[in-house]
């Protein structure tokens, strides 16, 4: 999707959690501000004091399977389908599929070539779509090609199936029902 106000708007990072992105990928620097920022989500980088759940969940699997992001990266990667942030007028998160038809499709083409490209780099066997959002897009950006796109559940705390149960166990049996991991 796109990065929400508290993780990849303030790291740069896909589900960019601060501790994450600093404790386990060992990742720091500073961190601009855009040239329009919206007054209530300043970008703050890693001084941002709030934690952005779905990143918290997301790396947080990563880090009990792979134990070092090394091991993590020899065989996967993590792509922002969207990269730029939306804010309503009060600041809270506009995805997507929020914007207007006309919006959405001047979007999806820009982001959909960036896909491509970065699949055509990577030549990856899989695309993991994390929610149906997702993989609804990679399937329309990867059509014709011999990439096999799955999906996993959303690890949003907006997701209440998410928030149900442990989401890494749910993440990790519905990426080994699939075959993707073993």
């Amino acid at each position: 999707m796109n990065p929400g106000p508290f993780g990849m708007a303030q790291t740069g990072v896909p589900f960019g959690e601060i501790a994450a992105v600093r404790d386990w990928l060992g990742i720091s620097a500073t961190i601009g501000q855009p040239v329009v920022e919206h007054p209530r989500r300043p970008v703050l980088g890693f001084a941002c004091p709030r934690s952005e759940v779905s990143g918290r969940r997301l790396w947080g699997l990563f880090a009990s399977r792979f134990a070092t992001p090394e091991k993590f990266f020899a065989e996967h990667f993590v792509v922002n389908y969207c990269p730029l942030a939306f804010l309503s007028a009060s600041g809270s998160n506009v995805t997507p599929d929020k914007l207007s038809t006309a919006e959405r499709h001047r979007l999806a083409v820009v982001c959909d070539a960036h896909l491509r490209r970065v699949l055509e780099i990577l030549a990856p066997e899989w695309l993991v779509g994390i929610g149906a959002f997702a993989r609804v897009r990679a399937e329309l950006a990867t059509a014709g090609t011999d990439v096999r796109v799955v999906q996993i559940l959303h690890p949003s705390p907006a997701s209440p199936k998410a928030n149900r149960q442990d989401w890494a166990k749910s993440a990790t049996q519905e990426l080994q029902a699939l075959g993707v991991w073993k």
